[in-house]
Formats: C-alpha cells, sequence, structure tokens
C-alpha cells in the first residue's frame, strides 16, 4: 500500500474480461513502481526515469505494457524546448478484483510485489548508509483473528491509508505494505459456533 491507493485484490464491479492480463502487466517489480509514483502525481518518462533512478529509455517497454493493460494513460503532451513534446501519464483505473485472474498470474503478481518492496528496503538502507534519513520498521508476526476481526483490521488499514494520503500534507513519501495470509483454512459460516452455544 502506498499513499492511499490500495493494491488491493477485493471489492470491485468490474466484469472479469476487463482485466485480462492485468495481473501480468503487472508480474514486474518496476511497472508496479511506475504505477505507484503515477498514483502520486502524474508524471512524464524522464521523470519517472529520475524516480525509479534507471535509465528513460528502458521505461519505455514497460510504459508501454502498462498503457497496453489499461492500467496508466496519457494525460498531456507537455512542451519541451525546440518545438519538442514529452507525455504526462496518470494511472487510468483502480486495481482488479482477484476473480479475474488465474493463481498462477495472481501468484506472480503477489511476487512481483514483494520484488518491489525488497527493492525499496534495499534503497532505504543504501541511503542510510550514505548518510541520508529513512526509516524502515519491519514486523512479522501471526494473529488469531475472527471474521469480525479480519474486517475490522481490513477498516482500520484503510482509514489509515485514507487519513495521511493528501499529497500535499507535510511529511514525505513512505511505503507501507501490509500482507494479511491466512495460515490455514477458514471454516464455513455453518461449521462455526458461537462460544455463547458452546457446551460448558
Amino acid at each position: 500500500m502506498n499513499g492511499g491507493r490500495s493494491m488491493s485484490t477485493q471489492d470491485s464491479g468490474s466484469s472479469a474480461p476487463r482485466w485480462q492480463g492485468v495481473h501480468r502487466a503487472l508480474a514486474d517489480p518496476l511497472r508496479i513502481q511506475l504505477l505507484e509514483a503515477l498514483w502520486e502525481l502524474p508524471r512524464s518518462a524522464r521523470e519517472l526515469a529520475e524516480r525509479a533512478e534507471v535509465p528513460a529509455d528502458r521505461l519505455y517497454y514497460h510504459l508501454g505494457q502498462l498503457e497496453k493493460a489499461g492500467l496508466i494513460e496519457i494525460a498531456e503532451y507537455r512542451p519541451l524546448a525546440r518545438g519538442k513534446v514529452e507525455r504526462v501519464y496518470a494511472p487510468a483505473v483502480t486495481e482488479p478484483p482477484d476473480d479475474a485472474v488465474s493463481a498462477e498470474e495472481m501468484a506472480e503478481f503477489l511476487g512481483s510485489m514483494l520484488d518491489a518492496t525488497r527493492a525499496d528496503i534495499n534503497a532505504a538502507y543504501r541511503s542510510k548508509q550514505a548518510g541520508g534519513r529513512r526509516e524502515v520498521d519491519l514486523h512479522r508476526g501471526v494473529l488469531r483473528l475472527t471474521e469480525e476481526a479480519l474486517a475490522e483490521l481490513r477498516d482500520d488499514v484503510e482509514r489509515l491509508t485514507t487519513r495521511f494520503a493528501d499529497q500535499d500534507a507535510p511529511g514525505v513519501w513512505t511505503r507501507l505494505v501490509v500482507a494479511v495470509v491466512d495460515l490455514q483454512d477458514r471454516p464455513s459460516a455453518d461449521a462455526v459456533t458461537p462460544e455463547s452455544e458452546r457446551s460448558p
């Protein structure tokens, strides 16, 4: 998650055909970083290259794949010196639902998210070693969550990301990644007996 936009795989009324190939287009950590940078504000390939610290020529293929998948669009053509112009890209859609893709596509997509997070962490520690100031907090734990507690946790995370998502607010852009993964199958609703009805 970043700045109030969530790479969520839930809750969308869009039909599956609209999202064909979207997760495949995002199965690359660089493309995820580009899309997240555009969520902050529209940028040109040159500005994205500076942000990602890669040559601009390397980005055109990836931007083309994101545009082909319908994830980004050209927001404007910005005039440059000598009559030239550059494309300014912006996000076109929100994240697709998980029922629109195969398990393999979803696994590749989530793997690329983890790779993008690893790149963020590496960049932060390189900056710290060079004398910069970056905060990195990592926590991995196991919780016991009922359906109600899981819903409450999701609401709390969404509320926090929305609260701190204002791009005009003071502060620095900070990556927030929250993974909620059940370690076992959840019982069906019929199989759950309310505690008040259990025998002593």
